[in-house]
């Protein structure tokens, strides 16, 4: 049977904010599949920050994509087809299939979603796919929150600082989360169980993280970079630990000064980079674990859902100003 496919190409450059000139809509018919192929229907495409900066060229942790490519995204959907005894017909996966309807794919580039534990398929897009897991690694083999300690996470709303909220308060710390907006505030704490919430778009941003945070950060979980994380260093703790996931401030402009690195130095802070494929060799163990808490609800995630391929790009310049409210995704079926 030939099927045909809708998919979105990377089109432009962008040079500063992200418009819809960087995306074109084509349509094509797909070959046959050959021997260890499977051919998949995406349910959900993933709606993530680390896409822009595959739109950049320069050095990184991951190619840059090259005009004409699809626009790279994990996705989670049906298989239609298949030459793999692995994979039959109905079978459930998750992959990085990108922003189109239909995919080829081999089958061992693709991980199957169990079709019990109650777990949504659309949460291995989120809090148990790569969010869950960035949150996961960062925490455990940087962050190390212990009872008691304070631990801070910006961009505490979106998908990846959700999650890393509530595994700080399932090991028994303080938390506060940092978000823009009164609604995004009290998302964080009457549903995900933080301690205290800070608007740092509001004037008086500086004095709230201080009365938040009145014995000092031990963890801070970095998603944003720029002036937020530069008002959590000044409250730095000795011997703090920041694990730096992400700098969305400055993925579609300048950025802005750091002020405050000196206190890393004063109160001899660990500060480190990670990206989360670094350990694979922990990914099962990382999703197994979110799944359990998942089902326990002991986390809880929100998605933004965009209906339809068409809606992709809007909701992709939408998130990258904080329109999003947990994880942003499009559902195709």
């Amino acid at each position: 049977m030939t099927y045909s496919n809708r998919k979105i190409i990377f089109a432009e450059r962008p040079t500063g904010e992200v418009t819809r000139s960087a995306f074109n809509f084509v349509e094509e018919t797909l070959p046959e599949l050959k021997d260890g192929e499977v051919l998949v229907k995406n349910h959900y495409i993933s709606i993530d920050p680390y896409q822009r900066g595959r739109m950049k060229t320069g050095k990184s942790y991951a190619k840059p994509m090259d005009i004409g490519d699809v626009i790279v995204a994990a996705t989670v959907g049906e298989v239609l087809e298949s030459q793999s005894d692995a994979l039959p017909v109905g079978t459930m996966v998750a992959g990085y299939l990108g922003w189109q309807e239909k995919a080829i794919a081999r089958a061992k580039h693709l991980q199957m979603i169990p079709a019990t534990g109650g777990v949504s398929p659309s949460a291995y897009l989120g809090a148990a796919g790569l969010p869950g897991v960035t949150a996961w690694m960062g925490l455990r083999l940087i962050g190390e929150p212990k009872p008691g300690e304070t631990v801070v996470v910006s961009a505490a709303a979106g998908a990846v600082g959700s999650v890393a909220l509530q595994l700080a308060k399932n090991a028994g710390a303080r938390t506060v989360g940092i978000a823009g907006g009164a609604a995004k505030c009290a998302y964080i704490v009457d549903k995900l169980g933080a301690d205290a919430a800070v608007d740092y778009r509001a004037d008086d941003f500086a004095d709230q993280l201080a009365a938040a945070t009145g014995d000092g950060v031990d963890v801070y979980f970095d998603n944003v970079g720029g002036p937020v994380s530069d008002a959590v260093f000044a409250r730095l703790n000795n011997f703090a630990r920041v694990p730096l996931c992400g700098a969305i401030s400055e993925y579609q402009s300048k950025p802005a000064p750091i002020y405050n690195l000196t206190q890393a130095i004063i109160t001899r802070a660990r500060l480190q980079g990670f990206i989360c494929t670094d350990r694979m060799d922990l990914w099962n163990s990382a999703v197994e674990e979110l799944v359990e808490l998942i089902a326990q609800g002991k986390i809880i995630f929100n998605e933004s859902v965009a209906e339809g391929l068409d809606a992709a790009p809007e909701a992709f310049i939408s998130m990258l100003s904080g329109g999003n409210l947990g994880k942003q995704l499009v559902r195709l079926a």
